[in-house]
């Protein structure tokens, strides 16, 4: 009877419609003060996983992330089978490297969407964005144009190494002829400044968490993306747009599916 009493106030613990870590803890706490030693350590260990799960998004439900990903950085959801971020100094490189590849993925997947767009509609005669590189314009040779590039981001990503480095130090008077208060970062890896940050958009950035959330999930969105454009393009030869508009003229025929059999065969 004891046992059967117990079973069903635990049923009645969890059960209810949102769990709320003061609501269970207490009833676990309730379960204890009582005579049904069979049942309370199984309720508390239930309690501590449910809590885990509420606090604790995980990229595979009911995974114990691991200790190292504590859920501080943003798009924390504990995903790291290889390991590679088990040293603190290797780990907080690959969350500068992850934003820039981010930031780098959703320029160029809307570039590549833009143009492709003014291609395909006729506004302009533009070529498709895997030929852009080998396009030959009138105002500048190749070789010129590739020494400006190399040049510019070299200094831009050199300036953005040595800040994380020294977190700071670029914004230092006298280091950027005297425009540092322009190009001021808020911390590595986040630029601010009237140049970079006209909108003033999450100045306050050690508390702009959804701010930073937002960035990196559609940062890792826009690359998954730029995966799948080359992908297409090496097995279509032709640009998203392209593919977009066959597919919409016969959508029940022209899928990835057909378009796979087609280049297997």
């Amino acid at each position: 009877m004891d046992i059967a009493v117990g079973r069903n106030i635990q049923i009645l613990a969890f059960s209810g419609s949102s769990f709320h870590g003061k609501s269970i803890c207490k009833t676990s706490v309730a379960l204890k003060s009582t005579n049904w030693p069979a049942r309370t350590g199984h309720s508390l260990r239930q309690c501590r996983s449910v809590l885990r799960a509420q606090q604790r998004p995980t990229w595979l439900p009911g995974l114990d992330p691991p200790p190292y990903l504590d859920g501080t950085l943003a798009g924390d959801f504990g995903f790291d089978p290889l390991g590679l971020g088990e040293d603190p100094e290797s780990l907080r490189w690959y969350v500068q490297a992850e934003l820039v590849h981010a930031r780098f993925a959703m320029a160029g997947v809307a570039g590549i969407l833009y143009t492709d767009l003014l291609r395909v509609t006729g506004i302009s005669d533009l070529p498709v964005w895997y030929e852009a590189g080998a396009t030959k314009f009138d105002f500048a040779s190749t070789r010129t144009l590739l020494i400006i590039q190399l040049l510019l981001m070299g200094f831009v990503e050199t300036k953005r190494y040595m800040d994380f480095l020294n977190p700071g130090s670029q914004a230092k008077p006298g280091s950027f002829f005297g425009l540092e208060a322009a190009l001021e970062g808020l911390e590595p890896g986040y630029p601010g400044g009237p140049l970079l940050n006209p909108l003033g958009i999450a100045r306050d950035i050690e508390n702009a968490h959804d701010w930073k959330l937002k960035e990196i999930k559609n940062g890792r969105l826009a690359m998954v993306a730029m995966l799948g454009i080359f992908v297409q393009a090496s097995v279509t030869h032709v640009g998203p747009i392209d593919n977009l508009v066959e597919h919409l003229s016969n959508p029940w025929h022209k899928t990835i599916i057909q378009t796979i059999s087609a280049s297997n065969s």
